[in-house]
């Protein structure tokens, strides 16, 4: 063995096959190369990839779940969103977050989980030292800082109803965390928000989280617009090769 060989850190192990035909057909359906009407099967996807149907079957499951596809008489297809009802899910989000802060200003007694809240401030100071690149899958963690955000303020039941609407928009929402920018403009603005809780200062806080997932709102809104016009307008797209 050469002695620079010696010296190298061994390679990545590729990633599982279903994990990769899961991430390729996950971006196309989110770039819009995916037609609206076509029609997904597990044998055509199969021999596009150059593999057995069994990871295809289990990336197309995943999918599935994530409100990506939905199942056909034979074969998958891709979910259209409607945005009225994007928009009527969001306004039951807000809601249900500025209600944590809330019932903290409005009751004396009622007092923030400060050790949950300081883990999870330590966790956002380590991705605005190092924010990650623009991913739909940033969704998943800020589905997590919401959620433990509402969970320190002590109502679960509060809690029980964001996670259910936050999986119910999550296919809208990936858009908002493509756009350049976004995430680390998000990852402040959840720093600066617990900060002010942590200080006392709710009110702000209260107002902060408005500004937060409001303009969040009109971005995701103006994106998934774009989206759905390549959706439904693109005729002849064709499935991104598959990296190995």
């Amino acid at each position: 063995m050469d002695e620079n060989d010696a010296a190298m850190p061994p390679a990545e192990p590729a990633a599982p096959l279903r994990e990769q035909v899961y991430a390729a057909l996950r971006d196309a359906v989110l770039n819009g190369d995916v037609p609206a009407g076509e029609r997904l099967t597990e044998p055509k996807l199969a021999k596009r990839y150059g593999m057995s149907r069994t990871p295809v079957r289990d990336a197309m499951t995943r999918l599935v779940a994530d409100g990506l596809l939905q199942r056909e008489d034979y074969g998958y297809s891709v979910v259209v969103p409607s945005l009225s009802r994007v928009r009527d899910l969001y306004e039951v989000r807000i809601a249900v977050e500025l209600r944590g802060i809330a019932r903290c200003i409005e009751n004396p007694g009622v007092d923030h989980d400060v050790a949950l809240l300081e883990k999870e401030l330590q966790f956002w100071y380590g991705l605005r030292d190092d924010p990650p690149a623009p991913s739909p899958e940033f969704v998943l963690a800020d589905e997590r800082y919401h959620a433990a955000l509402l969970t320190a303020s002590g109502n679960a039941e509060l809690v029980t109803v964001l996670v259910d609407v936050n999986s119910r928009i999550r296919r809208i929402r990936m858009y908002d965390f493509i756009v350049p920018g976004r995430i680390e403009t998000s990852i402040d603005e959840h720093v600066e928000i617990v900060e002010r809780i942590l200080d006392g200062r709710l009110e702000t806080a209260h107002r902060l989280l408005h500004e937060h997932i409001g303009a969040s709102l009109e971005i995701v809104m103006e994106r998934a617009t774009r989206a759905l016009v390549a959706m439904t307008a693109h005729q002849s797209g064709a499935l991104p090769p598959l990296i190995t």
